[in-house]
């Protein structure tokens, strides 16, 4: 029993110490990648915040609300930079060797590794789902308002919620208010054809509630002289679409092809939400969202595939220069994000399937890794 207790007392403080020696470079990578990125950005938009008139404050508020966004790119790549750094010059002093030769494992040593990597993932998945499209949104407003998130307008928004069989037409609407300017709303239900006309419209208490409403009930469908209802206030609780779900609208109608082969735009509530409004969706707007949707399941995990490609590179024996695996970590994140795009790409256009495209990267780069990290001896 004391001999147990000395062993796990004496892995406690090597694990200690292996992520004391991880998370210095983690940090410096994470802000310096930070750093590099505002200042390519900033010359990049320079143009658009002057046109928005954006003083100093208001630019700063832009890059702290792009920063999730941000996390989802920089967190793999630094978390790469500073184990492959980590590792590297651990072997440049004997240490893993050292470790080796006291009976430690490369699993046992990768403990502490994984675990960071999980944590890390876990806060990646809870930043890109709850924080960053409300972040990402805020500050694409603050810069179409000049500063002012809450003055911008989107003029004639058309949308339809297949699951209510409505259609609405909005000649002006603030997402950041959810206030709506002459609305107007079609749905037919049993044996009768609404028409709803309203001077303006609020979301309250789960509902919407128009003022100044016209309902014109047209019964049956093709009769040509409705019934007329003129209300000041009329509370709609038989109107879907809240503004959560106009939002998801707003950004996947905003969204063609391309830029979803770019990157993951949407969250997994958004591609949720959406679907809610249309149940039954186009081909080619169906392989869209699924890729998203997959993606962004498929995101968290890159963290964990950091670890299986990270480990064999740096538990190599051999003394070598910690430059080495700065020119390694850049050249798999090369190649990672060139399977991502492809992936992605064949994905959103239908030409593979949406589960495989999304998960493509990370598959082949943990495959990759484990079969290295049999061959460490």
């Amino acid at each position: 029993m004391p001999r147990t207790r000395v062993a796990c007392a004496r892995m406690r403080l090597l694990d200690r110490y292996l992520l004391r020696e991880l998370f210095v470079p983690l940090f410096y990578c994470l802000l310096g990648f930070q750093i590099f990125w505002t200042a390519f950005d900033l010359f990049s938009q320079m143009d658009a915040f002057q046109i928005a008139k954006m003083d100093v404050g208001d630019i700063a508020h832009y890059y702290l609300l792009q920063t999730p966004e941000l996390l989802t790119t920089v967190l793999p790549i630094a978390l790469l930079l500073a184990l492959l750094y980590t590792l590297t010059n651990h072997a440049r002093h004997n240490e893993l060797v050292a470790i080796r030769a006291a009976g430690v494992s490369i699993a046992r040593l990768s403990v502490p590794y994984f675990g960071v990597a999980l944590v890390l993932g876990g806060g990646l998945f809870l930043v890109t789902e709850f924080i960053a499209p409300k972040a990402t949104a805020e500050a694409s407003r603050l810069v179409k308002a000049g500063g002012n998130t809450n003055s911008e307008w989107l003029t004639n928004l058309d949308f339809r919620d297949d699951s209510k069989q409505q259609v609405w037409h909005i000649k002006r609407y603030n997402p950041a208010t959810g206030e709506m300017e002459q609305p107007a709303v079609d749905w037919v239900e049993r044996d009768a054809r609404y028409e709803l006309f309203a001077s303006r419209a609020e979301w309250k208490k789960g509902t919407w509630v128009f003022y100044d409403a016209q309902l014109q009930i047209y019964r049956p469908p093709s009769n040509d002289l409705p019934q007329l209802l003129v209300t000041n206030v009329l509370t709609g609780r038989f109107i879907g679409g809240s503004p959560v779900q106009l939002q998801a609208e707003i950004r996947v109608s905003q969204m063609d092809k391309i830029m979803a082969a770019k990157r993951l735009r949407l969250s997994l509530g958004e591609i949720m939400d959406y679907q809610k409004l249309h149940p039954e969706m186009k081909t080619d707007r169906a392989a869209l969202l699924k890729t998203q949707f997959h993606g962004r399941l498929a995101q968290p995990f890159t963290c964990l595939v950091v670890v299986f490609v990270a480990l064999p590179f740096g538990a190599m024996g051999g003394r070598r220069n910690v430059y080495a695996g700065v020119a390694g970590s850049v050249a798999i994140c090369f190649f990672y994000f060139v399977l991502l795009r492809w992936g992605l790409a064949l994905g959103t256009a239908g030409h593979m399937p949406a589960l495989l495209a999304a998960w493509l990267p990370n598959l082949v780069f943990a495959g990759v890794g484990m079969v290295l990290m049999r061959k460490v001896p």
